[in-house]
């Protein structure tokens, strides 16, 4: 069975970052997925005050990453990098189970 999500290194030391600079206390950084967009789904990433019922915690290099109950079954083996570049930077989702994108890169489907 493939990993949960596969964190890089440089959305590890990201995470850590916002959690320490601006998470007030937070547990860690919560992601999962959410109606939305013109393909369905799209990503969600918030502050994690605590882990729910069901709720996987993950740690890599002293990122702790709460993935949501009701998203596990959509993100299983997804790879999550932080990216920068001259625009700016972002988290890129890189998702297998994944089978369509919108135009735009918003949303996705399953």
């Amino acid at each position: 069975m493939p990993e949960l999500i596969t964190v890089t290194p440089a959305a590890a030391g990201r995470l850590r970052n916002l959690v320490e600079n601006l998470g007030n206390g937070a547990l860690g950084i919560k992601i999962g997925v959410k109606q939305a967009g013109c393909s369905g789904l799209t990503y969600t990433m918030d502050f994690a005050e605590a882990a729910g019922p069901g709720d996987e915690v993950i740690e890599v290099d002293g990122a702790r990453i709460v993935v949501d109950a009701k998203a596990v079954m959509f993100l299983l083996g997804t790879r999550l990098d932080y990216v920068e570049d001259r625009l700016g930077a972002s988290f890129k989702f890189t998702n297998p189970n994944e089978t369509g994108r919108c135009g735009c890169g918003e949303s996705f489907t399953v």
